[in-house]
């Protein structure tokens, strides 16, 4: 069978590739200033031909190379753990600026959390007028609660009060963001140059 993404297997690479290098830029940038890496760690993919074709058919669309590049935004993924709230947006600003790349869509799930609890800060840039990528920044605290939801979610069988466990989950997302906050504010007292210059250049 042929790829769904037809030739442009290579090309999308490449593109991957170049963001986590700007990501690894801005990185060695906030390293420089401030003496730590902002980023825990950084995963990537090309989405699997096999998730692709599945999630165009969920959404009624034909398994095409069309479908997959245009109509679909998350072909390339990358995820961006962060250690403190501010480095999530830093990383953000850093994104958005750059001239290869096009917002269009941004969805902040930390400061409107998802019902259920779930945090996150979700960007869709337009690469080189070429391929969508969906970015996903988040700290440990919220990367951990996710991972540890989606077992659970995902689990054939759940035995229990499912309510329960749904209220239980969005209580542990709520205290794992007040720890976030707790956090950056120990840091900003630790750091207080950080604080300023970061929030005013967010400002501009």
């Amino acid at each position: 069978m042929e790829s769904i993404y037809g030739d442009n297997l290579p090309r999308m690479e490449a593109v991957r590739d170049e963001l986590l290098e700007e990501i690894q830029q801005v990185r060695q940038q906030l390293t420089e200033k401030y003496g730590m890496d902002p980023v825990e760690h950084c995963s990537s993919r090309i989405k699997s031909e096999e998730s692709m074709r599945e999630k165009c058919r969920r959404r009624g669309l034909p398994e095409t190379t069309e479908s997959a590049l245009t109509k679909i935004t998350d072909a390339i993924g990358i995820r961006v753990v962060c250690a403190f709230l501010d480095d999530v947006y830093a990383i953000r600003d850093y994104l958005v600026r750059l001239p290869s790349c096009q917002v269009i869509e941004e969805k902040d799930y930390i400061r409107h959390a998802k019902p259920n609890g779930y945090r996150s800060y979700h960007l869709i840039l337009r690469v080189h007028d070429e391929f969508y990528a969906e970015i996903q920044l988040r700290t440990i605290s919220m990367d951990t609660w996710a991972a540890l939801e989606h077992h659970l979610k995902y689990k054939k069988q759940v035995n229990g009060n499912t309510d329960l466990i749904v209220r239980e989950l969005k209580r542990c997302a709520d205290e794992l963001a007040s720890t976030d906050a707790s956090m950056q504010t120990i840091r900003d007292m630790m750091y207080p140059q950080t604080e300023g210059e970061d929030k005013e250049d967010r400002k501009r």
